[in-house]
């Protein structure tokens, strides 16, 4: 891609804002010392897989509540909340950056997020493409390493050539992630259809909002049975 193409995963959005004074500070300290572009991405992605819990409740799909700064602030967020803070701290160090999304099939949810959400179908989940050696590579900082260990899943890896997708099995064979459809490459939030989309996809939701819980708990419960 050209610069001019490149342009809008460079610049600060709404909901990817790089210019933040969180997700620099953040940014600064996770990257000091990384002499390359893929060496930045690689520390980021580590950080924003660990350092974020994993969290699929209290959803709310508004700009506010999905700021990058937002994120960092609370320590915790679903994918796209997860995503978006992969793709400013890429911003904020001039990595081009947006973000993808697709449907997914998790076999590896909990009963009570498959009661509230009435299907084992993620749509919009989302994940961050980074530009990185003149293309784009795929990053999927979802799930924070402790969760992995508590649903028996590997724990994504990321080494800024390859991409870092959900793996289809997890550690004993079974069923863990299906891609569906893909939702396209965005350089912000597409919010509009994804509150759209949330709305017919899980009508026992209000408003896209699935309350307050704690799922690594409820993970390490529901294998200890």
């Amino acid at each position: 891609m050209t610069a001019t193409e490149l342009d809008p995963y460079l610049r600060p959005t709404p909901c990817v804002e790089s210019d933040a004074p969180a997700v620099r500070a953040f940014t600064a300290r996770v990257t000091e010392g990384a002499e390359t572009a893929r060496e930045r991405a690689v520390r980021l992605f580590y950080a924003v897989r660990d350092e974020i819990r994993y969290d699929p409740y209290g959803v709310v799909l508004t700009q506010e509540f999905l700021r990058a700064s937002a994120v960092l602030e609370r320590g915790a967020g679903f994918c796209v909340a997860k995503a978006i803070v992969l793709a400013a701290g890429a911003r904020a160090v001039g990595i081009p950056a947006r973000l993808g999304f697709s449907d997914v099939r998790n076999h590896l949810t909990t009963e009570r997020l498959r009661a509230q959400m009435g299907t084992d179908v993620f749509a919009y989940h989302g994940f961050t493409e980074l530009h990185l050696d003149g293309r784009w590579v795929k990053a999927t900082p979802t799930f924070n390493r402790s969760l992995c260990d508590r649903f028996g899943v590997k724990a994504l890896e990321f080494d800024g050539e390859h991409d870092s997708l959900l793996h289809p099995f997890d550690t004993a064979g079974q069923r863990h992630m299906e891609y569906l459809q893909d939702r396209g490459s965005h350089a912000d939030v597409p919010l509009e259809d994804m509150q759209r989309v949330f709305a017919e996809h899980y009508p026992g939701m209000v408003a896209g909002h699935s309350g307050e819980g704690d799922f690594e708990r409820e993970a390490s419960s529901e294998r200890a049975r």
